[in-house]
Formats: C-alpha cells, structure tokens, sequence
C-alpha cells in the first residue's frame, strides 16, 4: 500500500485510490506511525501530537480506539500496525511512503557525481511534494512538529538543486523555479543569493538588486539584522557587473551569432548539430562552458541559425520567453530531454527506448505541424505557429525524424576524441574525426564509433 504524506493525507493500492474512511485524528495518528517506520511511537507521544498538551480525560482510551479502527482500515491491504511495549509502530515492509521516497532520493543526489543526474534526482524529490505536509490532516503547529526535518530538507534540496542548475547554466530555469520559492521564504538568504545570480544573468539586473533591497529590508524590519556577508558581497558584483558572475565560461569550438554563443557545425545535418550542443560529450570531465542550451534564447536562435525556423520567427520567440519565463524553461528542459534521447538513438539504434523517448516528441510536432511544398517542389512538414514557445523543438524534433527515416543514419558516427564525442555523417566510410579541426591531433586515439549494424 501507498501513503501520500508531502500533501494531501492519500492511501492507494495497486495504484488506486482507497477510502480509509478514517476520522481527521485517526489520519493524523497513522501519519505519525507513518513518518516514523519501524520505530515504535508511546502512547504518551501521539496523546501530545494529537491534543497538543491539552488531552482529554480518556485520551488514552481514545488512542486505543484509533488504532484498533486503524487496523481494520490498513489490514485488508497488507499493512501491520504492531504493538510494542507502550506504543505502536507501522512495519515498513509492508507499506511505502512519498516521505520515506523523498529521504531515499535526497541521499541519492547527494552522492551522484555527475551534475545532470544530480539535478535530475532533487527533481524527482521534490516533485513528491503536492502541498504542505498533511494538508488536509494536520494544523500548522502540528505540522511544523511532526515535519521540521522533512521541510528543512525540501528547503536545502531547493538550494542545491538551484545551485548545480547555475553550475550547468540553466539560469532561466532557477530564476522560474525560485521567484515563488523566495516569494514564500523572503529572509532565506542562499535562495535570494541563487535568484539575484540567475536574475543577474538573464539580463535583469535591476530586478536582482530590487530583491537585495527587499530582503535587506525584510531581514531589518523582522529580524533586526543586516544581510550575511555572501548576499552583500554579490549585491555588490552585481552593482559593479562583475565578470566571475557570468559562468559559466563562454564555449569552447564556439561561433556567435547575435547574441548567443552555437557550436560549430560539424555534423552536416540540423538533427546531428541539436546533438552536437554539447562540447565535450565523450568526456569524464566536461569541457568549460560545454553546455550550450544554457538559455530559450540559445535554443531559438540555434534554431533560426539552421534555418529551421525563420528569422523574424526567433525575435517573436524571445520576447514572449521574456514574459513567460517559466514556459520557456519547461520547453528548454524538454530540448535536452530530446537531444539525450536522439544521441542515444543515433549512435546505438538498437536503443528501443531512446527511440519511443524520440518518438513521442516527434508525434507531439507533427500534431501541430501542416505540410507544405518548399522552393524545391518537394513536401515536408513545417511546424505551425500556433506552437508558441515550442516551435523550435518541434522543429528540430521533425529534423530528428528525417534523419531517423534517412538510410544515411547508419552512415552516423561519434568522434572518438575523449573531449568531444560529436556526431557527422561517414557516408564514404572514410572520416576519422570529426571537423572541429582539433580532434585527433597528436593523439593515437580509436576508431570513430560506427552507430550502423556491422
């Protein structure tokens, strides 16, 4: 059975719902048992939880009574509430928690190396949370007793998770996931230092050092205390524009149109160079700047850049991501979903599941693509504007479905450079490296990697 605790009070089986028909204390009780798994809760401990210092005459009684009608409720689905010494505990094994599932994912991401999959991982925690502890089951007071750790650890999660996403820089992600965080923590100053960061960033300036003043002003009025040292020293960097707070350092192998930096071409087909937005795949250690899809802007440009979108398209489309922020980062995070799907699909197509990944973004493209004839009397589907801010990706996803139905993707390889990684086409069969130009020089590295059947 599946408890939901990191929100609304929820029980489900075999995936669905179940009504425990439990009154609001009982809820609370079994939430306790619950949140602790294994450990026996006294009876004198849920008598506080539950009264709060103010228990009836037969709050012991009543106790007694919960649980019995607990067991009625939970046992019918396999979940043993047990008896021990004064008190009753909930045997972990036969049941899982949103709660214990969050703890397990913090420890997770706390010990991956790599950045992405760290991020990926507090993804995954925090989407756990649907709301405030118990929602529906529990006070404030009993909520911040029973759930101090768990919230602290949302909070420091938040933190991190903000904080490899500016390592990676993926600023306009951490300024949507964070502007409702710091609206609702003002005076927690790692969050409002990762904001004004990515504010800074994304070109808001103004914006950063509005929320400086605000949370200067908060922190006095509140508290009486002036701003740590880290938020005034980075108040005053960005009052002096310091260069250190644009890194990540520009790209290496880089070419800069308008205002963003693309990677070289080198891969001869738009859907390889959405791969190739990646400088230094094959490395352990990633090259400096080696993300490119570090902003929307990036994403659109590139796509205007390999003129699969047009250019007066790419102006539209930056200045509706300016006003809808969130919006664009989803679409960016979607954009690197596609791109690791594809290169898996291009250099193993045996991959069955990189595939269907790549798949389903294409079927969601060509839904709100029509077909045209282009200059050459030839048709092709075109992504529609009614795609708003994903007219890019559905762009590039149908650029990836023409390479996927091409006999040329078995021609496909990946540079065997340990700093690169980046795909082109081999139709001659006769390609060494790729054409960064750098690829391969004074090392006696291997043989491209052929992403065709032998």
């Amino acid at each position: 059975m599946d408890f939901q605790l990191l929100g609304p009070f929820t029980a489900r089986h075999d995936g669905r719902p179940v009504p425990l028909g439990l009154r609001r204390q009982e809820r609370c009780l079994l939430a306790v048992l619950l949140l602790e798994p294994g450990r026996a809760v006294t009876t004198e401990r849920l008598i506080d939880l539950l009264w709060d210092a103010s228990p009836p005459a037969s709050a012991r009684a009543t106790v007694h009574t919960y649980v019995r009608r607990l067991r009625a409720a939970v046992e019918p689905y396999g979940v043993r509430v047990a008896t021990r010494h004064d008190g009753y505990a909930v045997e972990p094994e036969t049941c899982s928690t949103d709660a214990r599932r969050f703890t397990e994912l913090a420890a997770e991401a706390a010990a991956a190396g790599d950045p992405a999959q760290r991020v990926g991982l507090y993804d995954d925690a925090l989407a756990l949370w649907q709301g405030p502890l118990l929602a529906d089951a529990a006070d404030d007071r009993l909520r911040t007793r029973l759930g101090a750790e768990l919230t602290e650890l949302r909070l420091s999660l938040t933190e991190h998770r903000a904080q490899a996403r500016l390592d990676m820089g993926a600023d306009e992600r951490v300024v949507a996931d964070l502007t409702p965080v710091v609206s609702d923590h003002p005076t927690r100053e790692v969050l409002v230092a990762a904001l004004m960061t990515a504010l800074y960033r994304t070109g808001r300036q103004a914006e950063a050092l509005r929320l400086y003043d605000r949370t200067r002003r908060l922190l006095a009025a509140e508290l009486g205390v002036e701003p740590g040292r880290a938020l005034r020293t980075l108040h005053l960097r960005i009052l002096c524009a310091d260069p250190r707070l644009d890194r990540p350092p520009a790209p290496v192998h880089a070419v800069r149109v308008d205002d963003q930096w693309l990677p070289w071409s080198a891969g001869g087909h738009p859907a390889l160079e959405f791969c190739n937005t990646y400088a230094g795949w094959g490395s352990t250690s990633p090259l400096p700047g080696s993300e490119w899809l570090r902003h929307y802007a990036t994403l659109a440009v590139w796509a205007g850049h390999q003129d699969l979108i047009a250019p007066e398209q790419v102006t539209r489309l930056r200045d509706r991501a300016a006003v809808r922020p969130g919006e664009a980062a989803a679409v960016l995070d979607d954009a690197r979903r596609l791109r690791t799907g594809l290169y898996a699909c291009l250099t193993d197509p045996q991959n069955g599941q990189a595939f269907r990944a790549v798949a389903t973004q294409v079927q969601d493209a060509v839904r709100s693509s029509v077909f045209i004839c282009g200059e050459d009397g030839l048709g092709r589907w075109q992504p529609s504007l009614s795609s708003g801010l994903r007219l890019p990706l559905h762009a590039v996803a149908l650029a990836a479905a023409d390479l996927l139905a091409d006999p040329r993707r078995l021609t496909v390889r990946a540079c065997p450079s340990p700093t690169c990684g980046w795909l082109f086409l081999d139709v001659a069969g006769r390609r060494r490296w790729c054409s960064l130009g750098t690829c391969g020089a004074g090392r006696n590295a291997p043989a491209p990697t052929v992403s065709g059947t032998a």
